[in-house]
């Protein structure tokens, strides 16, 4: 793989700073980071600029389960809470405080640990090198497993006129592309449709007039734009 390229050197860092490039995709782009400074350099910029993402999530309260799954994965068969206390407390006397430190920070991990649930599908939307001088703008779009909400977050978004306005399409394979709305350059966007990838290829982000475009298609320059790929 050719990681020089400056669109696949920008995919793969911010899946990387996302947390969905798992496995030995992970493993080797960790690998290769230490020989390939145009790497270190996207995965800066998108972990800097995904941070305050984290922010925005608000703390949740462990279930109750936890303590069951704690109990399960350590003392398999076991049910009884009292059985769990005292098999940790002679669990703890033979094996010493590393030991309780290693039941500290599972619990910390399970707790932390969201539902496990089918993740939504993020596409990278990024410069288009085919635009005359190329403007600097990406973006994220997270799409709902269900294909019902996509929310769009502007990483890089473009300078824009009072007369001017950004649009979001859907691109599907062959044939013309599908308005998805109109969205903001300074915050996140979220389009609520239905079956949103279905026929879709890709998503692209034109320069429209204020209003959109009057023609249905895009009419200014796609300054962004990302593969879809599930």
């Amino acid at each position: 793989m050719d990681y020089g390229r400056p669109d696949r050197a920008e995919r793969l860092a911010c899946e990387h700073a996302l947390g969905t490039l798992r496995g030995p995709a992970r493993r080797r782009f960790d690998a290769l980071l230490p020989a390939h400074p145009q790497l270190r350099d996207a995965l800066a910029r998108w972990q800097s600029a995904l941070m305050p993402l984290a922010s925005s999530i608000a703390a949740v309260q462990p279930p109750a389960r936890v303590w069951t799954r704690i109990e399960s994965r350590l003392f398999p068969g076991t049910t009884s809470t009292t059985q769990w206390w005292q098999r940790l407390i002679v669990w703890r006397a033979v094996g010493g405080l590393s030991a309780a430190a290693a039941v500290v920070m599972l619990a910390l991990w399970l707790a932390q640990a969201p539902p496990i649930t089918q993740p939504p599908v993020v596409v990278v939307l990024g410069v288009n090198p085919q635009v005359a001088q190329a403007v600097q703008a990406r973006f994220v779009a997270s799409v709902s497993p269900d294909g019902r909400a996509l929310v769009l977050r502007p990483i890089d978004a473009p300078p824009l006129t009072a007369q001017q306005a950004l649009e979001l399409w859907a691109v599907p394979a062959s044939g013309a592309p599908r308005s998805l709305g109109l969205v903001r350059a300074d915050t996140a966007t979220t389009v609520l449709r239905a079956r949103l990838l279905d026929n879709t290829a890709a998503f692209a982000i034109s320069i429209e007039p204020a209003g959109g475009s009057p023609s249905g298609q895009p009419t200014g320059p796609i300054v962004s734009l990302g593969k879809l790929a599930i």
